[in-house]
């Protein structure tokens, strides 16, 4: 980073705050800056009422990543947006541009700031533990033993969330690890290079 370049910036905030405005502003007045999407509905194609992208006019004034670059079919996890966005990231800094991320999905924006350790999948097991039936009293059997394996993972969720506890145990069974040991957590926070708005 030269001295004229700015650290990453990243608008964050409830829905409807004013980050896009926000954003696309500080954009303009900064040459060089372009916008990070970090909103886990604007990576879809065709998905454009009520996701806020940013317009044709918007995007021809200040260069976009991270919007439409999915088809709604496919899958568009965390880890994936993690990459596409480091890679997006670094392509702004190395031309001497400042990237402003924009958007309210807080696990997006996590990944990005905190440098989030994202656990693999493993399809096999994830199909095996899907194939259980799906009722409260199985989920809190699955909750059962996931507090087995990761105690604090498990006392961080719903025992019938059954989309967390699967993922968790998903993880756990996969990985050999527990899931909580992914990511700083919700209790650590590396020293950061983006500057919060």
């Amino acid at each position: 980073m030269n001295r004229a370049q700015l650290p990453p910036l990243a608008i964050v905030g409830p829905t409807a705050c004013g980050k896009s405005s926000l954003g696309l502003a500080l954009a303009q007045r900064r040459p060089g800056s372009e916008i990070v999407s970090v909103d886990a509905m604007a990576v879809y194609r065709d998905m454009n009422i009520g996701t806020a992208k940013p317009s044709a006019a918007e995007q021809a004034a200040v260069p976009h990543h991270l919007i439409d670059v999915a088809d709604p079919s496919e899958e568009y996890a965390v880890s994936r947006f993690q990459a596409d966005a480091i890679a997006a990231i670094g392509q702004i800094e190395s031309r001497g541009g400042t990237p402003i991320l924009v958007g309210g999905t807080g696990l997006y924006v996590q990944a990005l700031v905190d440098d989030l350790v994202i656990p693999g999948q493993y399809p096999e097991i994830r199909a095996e533990l899907e194939a259980t039936p799906d009722t409260d009293a199985e989920t809190i059997r699955h909750w059962a033993r996931l507090r087995e394996l990761d105690p604090v993972a498990a006392a961080k969720m719903e025992p019938n969330n059954r989309r967390r506890v699967l993922r968790a145990l998903e993880v756990c069974l996969g990985s050999g690890q527990p899931f909580s040991s992914f990511g700083p957590g919700m209790d650590a926070y590396p020293k950061i290079r983006f500057r919060l708005a």
